[in-house]
């Protein structure tokens, strides 16, 4: 067999996204906050973009004007008689004294406001982690060296929800460590009298014994029941524990109430993840007389537009080359992103119209009238693909009279109904929900009852492991954890 290379000339078609389309796929999909901070990016990373402001007079100095009369120098004659040039000169004496003999003021509005001072000072505090705020504790306690510093190890380890997840015997090291076992457990007791009440538990049991220890009130009859019953307890096997303990489990109930002002993760008082803010991308607003008035919420997205002063260097031939690319290559880049955000607000407004449209009884009467709708119907209303419909609504939040929702929630799948029509799954979760917090909490409905509820209420042929489903996507337990004695 003879191996050969030989060249070969053949026609084919390749589907390959170009820079732009790729760039436009990705601004669709931003969100308007995440939009903000790519702008923000680019205009300062990009020279030839900048942000397009209204003027405030027609007859204000364009920037080349004034940095032209800026450099106008001064000339003084001397048969001057209205004094014009002198006045420029006592004017740039007063505005120029020597930095060191005059007393710097923060500049001020018109309302006497220094908004940079009133920026800094709204700035929100960063505040302590869990470990600084422990350690601040710490260093107060009255204790000896050794125990000091086995503390310190303990609080290295003590995890955001204010847990102690370590055995103390994994932290100490016989022969490298300056402490002993015995120092360990001494700082522990030590660290469960720091603040929040409950740091430095190894379990929730622990956690919640230490808060009733803390506790001014009499807690005596819920540190027995914690201490010996909290796994029946999370059972909701109240009559057993009230047999046990020979009490009525109304007596129990009262502890329970007594309890929930405790907290199994202290922790989190003080480290708490803070939640991203969100913005409402589309509003969507009644009109009178009926329907609905859509609008997107982009007052916040600047203008953007292109140097004026760099688009003319870039057509200046007789700049050098280097400089003439380096500026058109941004002045494209900057056209890309123009045109990507031009094209997000028509795509995002054609499809949220589209939604609105289809959803009407929802945002009239709430998600029981909320009607199953597939991407691919809204992609063929507006005329676009499925995937632009997908990466339109990743991450948008629509404001409308229902409240602030994620846009995709009003998209999706359903069931046929007893009257020949259609339920979205959320409107069977919305009835779902509405059969179980109207039922006997004593006698709480199984899965099976709520089953036959749905079908009463008009949801055609839905199986009980679909139930057990959603009840588990909602988060409610079961009959027999919903039982109230």
């Amino acid at each position: 067999m003879k191996l050969d290379m030989t060249n070969q000339m053949r026609m084919e078609q390749r589907m390959k996204l170009a820079p732009r389309m790729i760039q436009s796929m990705e601004i669709l999909q931003l969100s308007t906050l995440a939009l903000l901070e790519k702008i923000e990016t680019e205009l300062n990373s990009n020279p030839v973009l900048e942000v397009e402001e209204q003027a405030e007079n027609n007859n204000a100095e364009t920037p080349a004007e004034q940095q032209e009369n800026a450099h106008k120098e001064i000339i003084l004659h001397e048969g001057n008689k209205t004094g014009k040039d002198f006045s420029k000169v006592e004017d740039f004496a007063e505005d120029s004294d020597d930095y060191f003999y005059r007393t710097e003021t923060p500049r001020a509005d018109e309302d006497g406001v220094d908004k940079k001072m009133e920026a800094m000072n709204n700035t929100p505090d960063l505040g302590l982690s869990l470990n600084d705020y422990l350690l601040e504790q710490w260093r107060l306690i009255d204790a000896d060296e050794k125990v000091k510093k086995a503390g310190e190890q303990i609080i290295d380890y003590i995890d955001e929800k204010g847990y102690l997840k370590v055995r103390l015997e994994q932290l100490y090291i016989k022969d490298k460590s300056e402490f002993s076992l015995d120092d360990l457990e001494k700082a522990l007791k030590h660290i469960h009298e720091l603040e929040p009440a409950g740091i430095g538990a190894r379990d929730v049991k622990e956690c919640l014994l230490i808060q009733m220890e803390q506790s001014p009130d009499d807690m005596s009859f819920e540190k027995e029941l914690v201490s010996k019953y909290l796994d029946k307890l999370l059972e909701n096997k109240l009559p057993e524990i009230a047999k046990k303990m020979n009490c009525t489990v109304e007596r129990i109930n009262q502890a329970l109430l007594r309890m929930r002002k405790f907290d199994t993760s202290p922790g989190l008082q003080i480290s708490r993840t803070k939640n991203p803010p969100i913005k409402a991308d589309i509003l969507v607003e009644p009109v009178s007389g009926g329907g609905f008035k859509v609008s997107l919420a982009d007052k916040s997205i600047p203008s953007l537009r292109i140097n004026e002063y760099y688009s003319n260097m870039a057509r200046d031939k007789l700049l050098d080359m280097k400089t003439r690319h380096f500026l058109n290559d941004n002045i494209r880049s900057a056209k890309w992103l123009m045109d990507a955000i031009t094209q997000r607000k028509h795509t995002l407004l054609k499809v949220a119209r589209t939604v609105v449209e289809s959803q009407g009884e929802f945002f009239e009467k709430g998600k029981m009238s909320l009607r199953p709708l597939p991407m691919s119907e809204v992609a063929d209303k507006v005329g676009v693909h499925v995937a632009t419909v997908s990466r339109a609504v990743a991450g948008k939040y629509i404001q409308s009279p229902q409240g602030l929702m994620p846009l995709r929630d009003l998209f999706g799948g359903g069931m046929e109904s007893s009257n020949g029509g259609s339920e979205s799954f959320e409107a069977i979760r919305a009835k779902m929900q509405q059969i179980i917090d109207v039922e006997d909490k004593s006698k709480p409905l199984n899965d099976d009852e709520i089953k036959i509820k749905l079908e009463e209420a008009g949801v055609k042929g839905i199986a009980r492991r679909t139930v057990a489903k959603y009840r588990k996507i909602m988060k409610i337990p079961t009959a027999r954890f919903r039982k109230k004695f």
